[in-house]
């Protein structure tokens, strides 16, 4: 009983059983409503064939023999029919019934009139005489003489005969009949329900399965039930719901796995690269301390350069990580302006000068416009560049060049910093983005790179909507590039 086929198999028999017992009363109120507006139409002439025959009332003395052979004549013809005689307030003057069994002396002319002026339609229910609270149809005539109206015949069409036999209609082959064809009818309603809800609990059913099967296994297996067509009806949309929502679940897991693997690789890494600084500085302050006594001042110097060159990388670092966090975080919002590109990388250019001529690296500027406007974040599009320009420093050998070249297109600017160093294999290409990720052979293995400049670079281009590409081929070089939008463009 706690299945939905069965709730909807109970709700359909009381709605069907309600139905066919309704339609069961209603069918026999109409029966008889039917047969009454008949019977009045068919046997209206009665009272005027009875009053046509004699002179049932004259100067207001009813003829109450003749009214009963008259009576008599006409009850052959219809037996349900009780005629009562009235005057012109209604009062009964006679009747050709049983004594005692007349309960009312007195009758409503209000429907009287109306069938004789045919004022309403029939049936016409008036006062029974024989009943305190039944009304019937009737038949009437007005009873008139040389001196005018004098009273009307008044006969009942449904007499108590006719009762006596409708309330016997139940034990009847007639009414047995109309039982089961009502019975019949409720039965084929109540079967083609129960399939029509078969069906679609079905639906309903298969879908129930599929869920608990996905759910026991923590959403590692995928709904086996196909995706229906987008204008389907509810069922079909709520199918189409769980297999989007489980391929949502599906990669918020996989997301959550890669997220806990990155934060444990995070924690090891940022582990190791904060151990070695601060092993190599706390052994050379110890050492300084030891030795306090017994070392030159060069040495002393010396030691003090390479602490301090340590706590500069430890920095570093620690800068590195906490604006990593906040690019992460959503806390950094870019600070949108217009600027000149051009003007940017020359000041780039400027800063990192000294450093190249010291490693004798050639860094130079290519740009085909000396007013590609762009809009962005000037100080974060600034630290985008430093890194880009850092590393290729950092990883191009002596003799090599450096090389940051801008180019208008039709909607953007394209920004590019080359060099000809070693390269990047193609299996480290796809990672080097990723946080504290090194070769593990090659310059950078061995650099005292933190390993989170170009996870910076990719998280604000990201902030900026653009998307930086890298090619890279071993002994040859590298290439980084990404666009940004001409302001008159963005504006």
């Amino acid at each position: 009983m706690n299945t939905l086929f069965a709730r909807l198999s109970i709700a359909l028999l009381v709605i069907v059983g309600l139905m066919g017992a309704a339609f069961y009363v209603v069918d026999r109120i109409n029966t008889r409503l039917y047969y009454e507006e008949l019977s009045q139409t068919l046997n209206a002439p009665i009272a005027m064939y009875v009053t046509g025959q004699r002179q049932l009332i004259a100067d207001g003395e009813p003829d109450l023999a003749s009214l009963q052979e008259l009576a008599s004549h006409a009850m052959v013809i219809n037996p349900t029919a009780e005629i009562y005689l009235l005057d012109t307030e209604g009062k009964i003057l006679g009747h050709a019934m049983e004594p005692g069994t007349v309960l009312q002396d007195q009758v409503d002319l209000a429907p009287v009139r109306a069938l004789i002026d045919q004022s309403a339609h029939m049936p016409i229910h008036g006062d029974d005489p024989r009943s305190e609270s039944v009304r019937k149809v009737f038949s009437a005539h007005p009873v008139e003489s040389e001196a005018g109206l004098e009273g009307y015949l008044y006969v009942i069409l449904g007499g108590q005969k006719y009762e006596a036999l409708a309330n016997n209609i139940g034990d009847s082959y007639v009414g047995r009949m109309s039982a089961i064809a009502v019975g019949v009818i409720a039965l084929l309603t109540l079967i083609v329900g129960l399939l029509v809800f078969g069906l679609l609990t079905r639906r309903l059913k298969r879908l129930g399965h599929d869920m608990r099967r996905v759910s026991h296994s923590k959403f590692e297996v995928q709904p086996a039930i196909e995706a229906p067509a987008s204008s389907g009806d509810e069922i079909d949309a709520l199918t189409l719901a769980f297999i989007e929502m489980s391929a949502r679940i599906t990669e918020q897991i996989e997301q959550l796995k890669e997220n806990d693997r990155l934060r444990r690789e995070l924690v090891s890494n940022i582990s190791h690269d904060l151990r070695t600084p601060l092993s190599a500085m706390q052994g050379y302050i110890e050492t300084l301390l030891i030795k306090a006594d017994t070392m030159s001042h060069e040495d002393r110097v010396k030691y003090l350069s390479i602490a301090r060159k340590h706590t500069v990388r430890l920095g570093t670092l620690i800068g590195d990580l906490f604006e990593l966090s906040k690019l992460d975080s959503a806390s950094v919002t870019p600070n949108l302006e217009t600027f000149s590109l051009p003007e940017l990388v020359q000041d780039i250019a400027q800063e990192f000068q000294l450093e190249s001529e010291q490693k004798n690296i050639r860094l130079s500027i290519d740009t085909t416009s000396d007013a590609a406007n762009t809009i962005g974040d000037i100080g974060l599009i600034q630290r985008v560049l430093e890194n880009l320009v850092r590393n290729a420093i950092r990883f191009t050998p002596a003799g090599g060049e450096v090389t940051v070249s801008i180019a208008e297109r039709p909607e953007s600017v394209r920004v590019s910093v080359s060099d000809n160093g070693p390269g990047i294999a193609d299996a480290d290409i796809p990672r080097i983005f990723d946080r504290f990720y090194r070769a593990v052979d090659g310059e950078e293995a061995r650099s005292d790179s933190s390993g989170l400049g170009l996870a910076i670079v990719k998280r604000i281009l990201d902030l900026h909507g653009s998307r930086i590409t890298v090619t890279s081929k071993l002994d040859r070089g590298t290439r980084f590039e990404f666009e940004l939008p001409l302001c008159e463009r963005a504006a």
